[in-house]
C-alpha cells in the first residue's frame, strides 16, 4: 500500500540512536541534558498532557525519582533526548484504580506530582490522536516497559535479570544469558469474495463490533501460510492469492500487526466457536453504513486500529 506507514504507530522516523545505548556516560549525559525529556507510564498506561497529547515532562522531574527500573531511551528527535520511565509502584487514590477485567478501561489516573491536566489514559482511547512522533513513542514504551515488568527473571537461569543498554536488553548476572524485547507476530487479513468481506468477532467483544480476522504467526510459518490456516480455522473459508498490505506495532502488549488481503475460495462460513463467536461476510456498503454510524447491527472498528485502516482503504479502492 502506498500510504501504508500513515497508520496509527506506522512511524514516524524517530532516531532512535541505537549506537549509544551500549555507552552509559552517553545516556547518562542524556539524560543531564535541558532538553532531555520523559513521558511516564502507570502499569501501561501513558501519560497524557491537557490537550490530550503525549504527557512530557522534563528527564529529571521529580516525580520521575519514584521510578522502579532505570529510564529507558527511545532515542532523540529535534527537540532532544527522549526517555521513558515506569511509575507502577505509586498507589492512585481510593476509588481511581484500572479496571483491568474489561474489554477497555475508561478510568483515568492523576498523579500529584505530575503537572495539572497530565493523567494516565488507555493508549486504545487516545492513539489515534497522537501526532505521529508521539505514537511511535508511546507504543515503543509500552511494550518496553511491559516487557520488563512480564521478563524479570533469566529464562535459563530463573535468577533476576538486570536492564541493560539503556533499556533494550536484559543480562542475568548469575550465568550471563542476555534478553531481547520480544515481538509477537500476528497475521490481520481482510478476506475478499467479489463484493463483501469476511468478519468475525471474538467473545466479550462490546456489541456490534466486528473486526478482520486475525491470529498469531507460527514457527516456520510464513505470513500467506498463517493467514491461509487462521482462516481456515476460524471459519472453514479456504483462501487463495495472499498480498501483504502494510504492518503495525501494537503494543498490547508487544504484537507486529501484519496486514494482508486475501481471496477466498468459497463463501460457506462453518464457525469454530472457540476461536469466534460470530462471523459474517460483509457487503461494502454495509460497510460504509457501519462507518457512518447507521448500521444496525455493525459498528465501526476501533479508530487507530489497523482493521479499520484497511477497511478505510478497501472502500476507497485504495489497496494498490
Amino acid at each position: 500500500m502506498r500510504d501504508a506507514e500513515t497508520v496509527t504507530f506506522g512511524g514516524s522516523a524517530l532516531n532512535r540512536a541505537a549506537e549509544l545505548r551500549a555507552r552509559p556516560d552517553e545516556i547518562a549525559a542524556l539524560l543531564n541534558d535541558p532538553a532531555a525529556r520523559a513521558v511516564p507510564l502507570w502499569r501501561g498506561k501513558p501519560s497524557i498532557d491537557g490537550a490530550g497529547a503525549l504527557g512530557w515532562v522534563a528527564a529529571n522531574h521529580p516525580v520521575l525519582r519514584d521510578g522502579e527500573e532505570p529510564a529507558i531511551f527511545l532515542g532523540s528527535d529535534e527537540t532532544g533526548p527522549l526517555f521513558t520511565i515506569d511509575l507502577s509502584a505509586w498507589q492512585p487514590e481510593t476509588g481511581a484504580d484500572p479496571v483491568p477485567a474489561s474489554f477497555f478501561d475508561a478510568t483515568e489516573q492523576r498523579h500529584p506530582g505530575l503537572p495539572d491536566g497530565h493523567r494516565f489514559a488507555e493508549l486504545r482511547n487516545i492513539m489515534a490522536d497522537l501526532s505521529a512522533r508521539d505514537a511511535e513513542c508511546a507504543a515503543t514504551a509500552k511494550a518496553l516497559i511491559g516487557w520488563h515488568r512480564s521478563h524479570r527473571f533469566c529464562s535459563a537461569c530463573g535468577e533476576e535479570s538486570g536492564v541493560a543498554q539503556a533499556g533494550w536488553q536484559r543480562v542475568c548476572g548469575a550465568c550471563g544469558a542476555v534478553h531481547f524485547p520480544r515481538t509477537d507476530p500476528v497475521v490481520i487479513m481482510l478476506i475478499t469474495r467479489g463484493n463483501s468481506a469476511l468478519l468475525g468477532r471474538s467473545p466479550g467483544w462490546p456489541e456490534g463490533m466486528y473486526s478482520c480476522l486475525a491470529g498469531f504467526m507460527e514457527p516456520g510459518e510464513t505470513m500467506e501460510a498463517a493467514v491461509r490456516r487462521e482462516v481456515m480455522e476460524e471459519t472453514r473459508v479456504r483462501v487463495g492469492a495472499v498480498r501483504y498490505l502494510a504492518s503495525q506495532p501494537w503494543p498490547y502488549p508487544s504484537s507486529l500487526m501484519l496486514g494482508a488481503v486475501g481471496e477466498a475460495l468459497d463463501e460457506t462460513i462453518i464457525l469454530d466457536p472457540n476461536e469466534l463467536e460470530a462471523a459474517r461476510w460483509v457487503s461494502r456498503e454495509d460497510m460504509a453504513r457501519a462507518f457512518a454510524g447507521d448500521h444496525p447491527e455493525i459498528r465501526a472498528p476501533r479508530r487507530g486500529a489497523i482493521a479499520g485502516f484497511i477497511l478505510r482503504n478497501w472502500l476507497a479502492d485504495r489497496l494498490d
